[in-house]
């Protein structure tokens, strides 16, 4: 079997890797782009971390919620295989991003209940709802931390997600791109192309600005045509400390 264009590692929770995501698939369907959908736990990321001493106080129960997701997205792995993966990523980013604004501009997940959210994309897919019952069970986790680790061997350990491998399994991943506007269809291929021919230089490591502006989701209050106020982000996160 051959290996597919592209490998997206993505947390459900992460808005970052949901506007890139979204962009990816406006280049896949103009190119006829074959993305296998890759799991990468800020949660397990952060393990490590102090979360009451290092971030927002939203990020622990957020990035916990997306390893929950994670779990089932492995449940529905197991039993199917990668294909299903990209519309359940699909129907967990519009239920969560692509809705008006929550408290502090969180992962809706949080908020409207993890469960829910995972039955909901469940139903929407066609999908067993009991692959729910994956969410509180953590002998998933050992799996989603080994694709963790494949992804940051990949990169190196200073980044967040999305993680974005090119041309696997010999070329260049990259954290990133990170984009707050979602470019639009006559643009996505020319942004793809730059990015693409950066990670074929087997040189190049890293053009990087901390700043970044709120992304381009009504979770987070901004419309489209708005542009979001900026943040200083460290590390793929609002860390608060380094």
């Amino acid at each position: 079997m051959a290996d597919a264009d592209l490998h997206f590692y993505f947390d459900p929770v992460c808005p970052f890797a949901w506007m890139a995501s979204k962009w990816v698939r406006i280049v896949a369907r103009q190119q006829r782009y074959d993305v296998e959908w890759r799991f990468i736990s800020l949660r397990l990321l952060n393990s490590h971390i102090d979360y009451a001493a290092h971030f927002p106080p939203e990020y622990e129960a957020s990035h916990t919620a997306g390893l929950k997701l994670l779990r089932v997205a492995a449940r529905i792995r197991q039993a199917h295989g990668p294909d299903p993966i990209g519309s359940f990523y699909e129907v967990l980013g519009a239920e969560t991003f692509e809705r008006e604004p929550v408290p502090g501009g969180v992962a809706a997940a949080v908020h409207r209940g993890t469960q829910a959210l995972a039955i909901e994309a469940l139903r929407q897919c066609g999908l067993p709802e009991d692959y729910a019952d994956a969410l509180e069970d953590s002998g998933w986790d050992a799996e989603i931390q080994a694709e963790t680790d494949t992804a940051l061997a990949l990169t190196g350990k200073d980044v967040g997600t999305p993680i974005l491998h090119f041309e696997p399994p010999e070329g260049t991943a990259l954290f990133g791109p990170v984009i707050s506007r979602l470019p639009a269809e006559e643009e996505a291929l020319e942004l793809w192309d730059h990015v693409v021919a950066l990670a074929r230089f087997p040189g190049f490591a890293e053009l990087k600005r901390s700043l970044r502006e709120r992304p381009q989701l009504l979770s987070f209050g901004v419309r489209e045509g708005d542009v979001g106020r900026q943040e200083d982000w460290h590390g793929g996160s609002r860390r608060q400390k380094k």
